[in-house]
């Protein structure tokens, strides 16, 4: 064998090894994102009735349509581009201020820098190295000179600003922020105040990392995923292409996440259908791959109306049975009746009032980076 021939061979089977690290890595990444909604161990209501008994009522016989029904190609392409014409329109003023706007002592660790001398975003460069380490969003705003407001500020800004405000976000999904990740980032920020010449307002650390405790915990209270799950009978199973199709005949679309989303007009995401499986759907292989189940999912404290979304999801899975003749089913495989799906979105409405009660809005913003 030549040493051409070698080296091709060596090339061709360093590509193969790669694809097949990207495929592993891709599905671990989905498994991690997904895999908890159909966790066993999770006895919450809103996930599954264990101990519930099927009712022997008409409302419970699972949804089969007479004959199936036939997803048609035409509509198809013409409801994805209708989908592409609706993307979303994004205000770039907005997108600078709403951040920090969201900003609060509750969810967020504040310094406040008051500068000798206006400067750029520059005079922070130690923060922009060290931005990541805290395991955390760190935020950065500043007040503009030219009209006074505050406005998000990167590495990049270039406006001239007499005031910032550096922001550690204290709590999301991985948990609340440690008292030495909080006595980090105040050192870094403190020391960048000395070197400019800045007077710096740092709140205190233990009363913070307290609160942050609270809402933490608040946060967990009312964190909420709902799912309805459509299967097949028996082991029939159903090909990857035909959930695809119908999925975006109701207006979703296929993400990166091996997920098919349904997207508000402002581009947030109302309800997730993923594989049962776990193995996440990707384009390059829909029309191959075969699954018994499906699921849709609501994601309660990201949501707006969680009770009117729940509406819309329970509506969406009897057509997509009717469209793909499969049975709605609980965790637990048992049809899944009225009178359950009605359980569910009493305690719904619940989790609502509860966030509501706490200055918390289900679908805002400020709930969106809570809940990421």
């Amino acid at each position: 064998m030549s040493e051409l021939q070698t080296a091709l061979l060596a090339i061709g089977l360093g590509v193969v090894i790669a694809v097949y690290a990207f495929g592993w890595w891709k599905q671990r990444q989905y498994s991690r994102k997904f895999g908890a909604a159909f966790s066993q161990q999770h006895d919450d209501a809103l996930y599954q009735e264990k101990t519930a008994q099927p009712e022997q009522t008409a409302e419970s016989a699972s949804f089969i349509p007479e004959e199936p029904v036939l997803v048609n190609q035409d509509a198809l392409v013409e409801r994805a581009e209708e989908a592409e014409a609706e993307q979303p329109v994004i205000d770039i003023v907005t997108t600078l201020s709403e951040p920090c706007a969201l900003l609060d002592a509750r969810s967020d660790f504040i310094i406040e820098l008051h500068l000798a001398e206006p400067a750029s975003a520059a005079v922070l460069d130690g923060l922009w190295q060290r931005k990541f380490d805290f395991r955390k969003p760190v935020q950065v705003c500043g007040l503009t000179l030219a009209a006074p407001q505050w406005e998000r500020v990167i590495a990049e800004s270039q406006p001239l600003y007499s005031r910032f405000r550096i922001a550690l976000q204290l709590v999301d999904r991985s948990g609340v922020i440690t008292v030495a990740k909080l006595g980090d980032f105040r050192d870094l920020v403190q020391g960048i105040a000395q070197a400019i010449e800045a007077d710096a307002t740092v709140p205190d650390i233990q009363e913070t990392h307290r609160a942050a405790l609270a809402l933490d915990a608040f946060c967990a209270e009312v964190d909420q995923m709902v799912g309805v799950n459509l299967r097949a009978q028996g082991e029939r199973q159903m090909s990857g292409g035909k959930v695809a199709q119908a999925a975006v005949l109701h207006g979703m679309r296929l993400e990166s996440d091996g997920a098919f989303h349904l997207f508000d007009s402002q581009g947030h995401s109302l309800m997730t259908l993923i594989n049962q499986d776990s193995k996440p759907f990707q384009h390059h292989t829909l029309e191959q791959s075969v699954t018994a189940g499906i699921t849709l999912l609501l994601d309660v404290p990201r949501v707006e109306d969680p009770a009117a979304n729940f509406d819309l999801l329970v509506k969406t899975a009897h057509q997509l049975a009717g469209e793909l003749q499969l049975s709605l089913v609980d965790d637990n495989k048992l049809p899944l009746t009225d009178a359950g799906l009605a359980r569910i979105r009493a305690q719904l409405v619940e989790v609502e009032a509860k966030m509501r009660e706490n200055d918390l809005i289900p679908g805002s913003a400020q709930a969106r980076r809570l809940f990421a």
